[in-house]
Order: C-alpha cells, then sequence, then structure tokens
C-alpha cells in the first residue's frame, strides 16, 4: 500500500523533517502540507509508529521510482541454484558437454550455484564410473571460479554435484581476463600500421632504388633518359 502522503495524513501534530533533510521540530500537519505545497513536493508518512509520527517533505514520485530500483537491484543479487544437465553419461558428445562448462561457468559468475545432473538409463547403470568420471571432469574445469559445495552423489539414477560461486576466485579471474585484454590491445596496436605517413628510411629508400634498377633492367626507359630524349 506504500505510506501515507498528503491529505491522507491525519494525525496531528508530526515531527516534520523538510526537503534538504533538516529537523524542522513538531508542528500541526495542515502547516507541513502547506510547506510542502510550497516546494512544489509531498509530505510523506516515513515513521508512522512514532509518536508523533515523522514526516518528510519529498518528491514521492522520485522516492517511489528510486525505491523499485533499490529492490530489483536486491532480487538480482540474490542467488539461485542453475541446474545443468550433462544429460546420459556415456552418450553426450564432448563439444556438448563443453557448451554446458561454458553455461555452468556463466552463472558462476552472476553469484549463482550451479547443481551438475547426470543421469542414467537402464544398463548404463553398470558403468557409474563414466558419469562419475564426467562430473569430476567438470567440476575440474569450474574450480577456478567456485568451490565444491555438495561432492557427486548418486541419487536414484542420477548423479548430483553442486558448486558455489567463490568470490575471491571471481574476481582474482575477472583481474587475469583484464590483464589478458589489455595485454592484447597493446599487441593489435603495435601491430597495426600507424595512420600517419611515415619517413622514408635509408634502407628502404635504397630498397626502392634497386627495385627502380631491376624494372628498368627490363628494358624500360629511365626517367632521366626519357627527359634526354625529349
Amino acid at each position: 500500500m506504500g505510506p501515507r502522503t498528503n491529505d491522507r495524513i491525519r494525525i496531528t501534530p508530526i515531527r516534520l523533517i523538510d526537503q534538504n533533510g533538516e529537523m524542522v521540530g513538531i508542528v500541526e500537519t495542515d502547516e507541513a502540507r502547506q510547506r510542502a505545497n510550497e516546494a512544489g513536493l509531498d509530505l510523506v508518512e516515513i515513521s508512522p509508529d512514532a509518536r508523533p509520527p515523522v514526516c518528510k517533505i519529498m518528491d514521492f514520485g522520485k522516492f517511489k521510482y528510486e525505491e523499485s530500483k533499490k529492490n530489483k537491484a536486491s532480487k538480482s543479487k540474490t542467488s539461485e541454484l542453475k541446474e545443468v544437465r550433462l544429460g546420459r553419461s556415456m552418450k553426450i558428445d564432448p563439444h556438448d558437454v563443453g557448451i554446458r562448462v561454458q553455461q555452468a561457468r556463466r552463472f558462476l559468475l552472476e553469484g549463482h550455484k550451479v547443481q551438475l545432473v547426470a543421469s542414467y538409463k537402464g544398463r548404463e547403470m553398470a558403468h557409474r564410473e563414466i558419469g562419475e568420471r564426467l562430473v569430476n571432469d567438470v567440476i575440474n574445469r569450474l574450480l577456478d571460479l567456485g568451490k565444491l559445495e555438495a561432492a557427486p552423489r548418486l541419487n536414484g539414477k542420477r548423479i548430483n554435484a553442486i558448486i558455489s560461486p567463490d568470490k575471491n576466485k571471481i574476481e582474482q579471474w575477472k583481474r587475469k581476463e583484464q590483464a589478458a585484454g589489455r595485454k592484447a590491445r597493446r599487441g593489435s596496436s603495435c601491430s597495426a600500421p600507424s595512420p600517419f605517413p611515415r619517413t622514408p628510411t635509408r634502407r628502404a629508400t635504397s630498397s626502392a632504388a634497386g627495385c627502380w634498377g631491376r624494372w628498368t633492367s627490363r628494358g624500360r626507359a629511365s626517367p632521366a633518359g626519357a627527359r634526354t630524349g625529349a
């Protein structure tokens, strides 16, 4: 329902805080509403259980917008348990395993826990070690971002394991990626041609002269000869 505002505030007197955050003190509610109207703002009850209740002069629309942003941010930071299915352990393709690993890494970087699931069907239960090796291999490929919270465990015809994100490892991984990106950018800038014309060096000039000499030796007239003939 939200806090009471303006004419919905019936009790009087109130303890008033102005739009600058300064404590005005105890005033009549009508006077507080008049102050809010003169400032083009709203009178909002922020502590209804206090006696007298505490009200503040503010932009209520802006207040609601900022509160909604805070709520969305807190929800986005909530850790969830994301399931990554490795399929039937004896039939999954290595390429598909790589896709699942990248998916799990993305979940860990977003702060979510990851539950790995490998399943068996029929006679595959006689070769459970294949699924165990698969799950352990995926775990090892994720330990640079997380830590093993629940070791692989057989539950019916499924093997489950849980990995939770490790903030220190994730920060370390991000720093390495940033450093690698800067190094790659420096390398590309060294190999890229300069946008400005360069003055030919002596070696480059002599090399060009040699090329011109080879070209004229094929029977072509040199520039000097052309001018002389003219």
